[in-house]
């Protein structure tokens, strides 16, 4: 018992050195040049993960401010999941509960993590009519297509933009994965955005609820299963 407590606690005592070597002193016995090579594997691999799922993020952060934000991330937010897959969900809930960097992030870096999900996701749509009447029934949104509104334009931030105030309307996103498996997205007019938002009702009843054109609501539904975003009617 004694010593699976003694091999317990020089595991923590590595770990917590491997995730904060500066506030954390290595167990001893453990040779320096190995601890360096622990050091930068596992950090590299967190790092890496998340510049795959937050590219723009990244560039726009510049590489000093990246590195200062994922090695926080690493030393101190305490992850509930062990699949390499969820963490980027992960640090957009860490972002969530810190001083931003930049007053756009939270939002940059949950539209990244909608893009990566939609890019990697194996969801199925469910039982449907294609060739539904998008009027009379009620319009289904493709399982990998999403409705969003921010404050910040997030489809524009990057290095060579990054606003300090946020503009005056919402921005409107409609985000989609196509048939050639390539995530895309579109601006919404506000009308679009509340129709496409509404999740139960008929097209009439949403549009006539919305105070908006039939035929010109009909003809925005219509278009938008040509493009597989709504894949018929419920």
């Amino acid at each position: 018992m004694q010593m699976n407590e003694t091999l317990r606690e020089q595991q923590y005592t590595l770990a917590r050195h491997l995730r904060d070597p500066q506030r954390h002193a290595p167990p001893p016995g453990v040779e320096a040049r190995r601890l360096k090579v622990y050091r930068e594997l596992f950090y590299g691999a967190i790092e890496g993960l998340l510049a795959g799922s937050f590219p723009v993020m990244r560039q726009a952060l510049g590489e000093q401010r990246w590195h200062a934000r994922v090695r926080d991330f690493y030393a101190n937010y305490r992850s509930q999941t062990p699949l390499f897959t969820e963490i980027a969900e992960a640090f957009v809930d860490y972002l969530q509960g810190i001083e931003l960097d930049a007053p756009w992030q939270l939002e940059l870096a949950h539209y990244e993590w909608v893009e990566a999900q939609l890019y990697l996701s194996d969801a199925e749509d469910p039982a449907h009519d294609p060739a539904g009447d998008l009027l009379e029934g009620e319009p289904l949104l493709s399982c990998v297509a999403r409705v969003l509104a921010y404050r910040w334009p997030v489809e524009r931030i990057g290095a060579d933009y990054q606003p300090a105030v946020a503009p005056a309307a919402p921005t409107l996103l409609l985000v989609y994965r196509d048939a050639q498996l390539k995530v895309r997205f579109a601006r919404l007019a506000p009308l679009a955005y509340r129709l496409l938002a509404l999740e139960q009702g008929s097209g009439r009843a949403r549009l006539e609820a919305l105070g908006g054109g039939v035929e010109e609501g009909l003809a925005l539904l219509e278009g938008l299963r040509e493009q597989g975003v709504i894949i018929g009617t419920c």
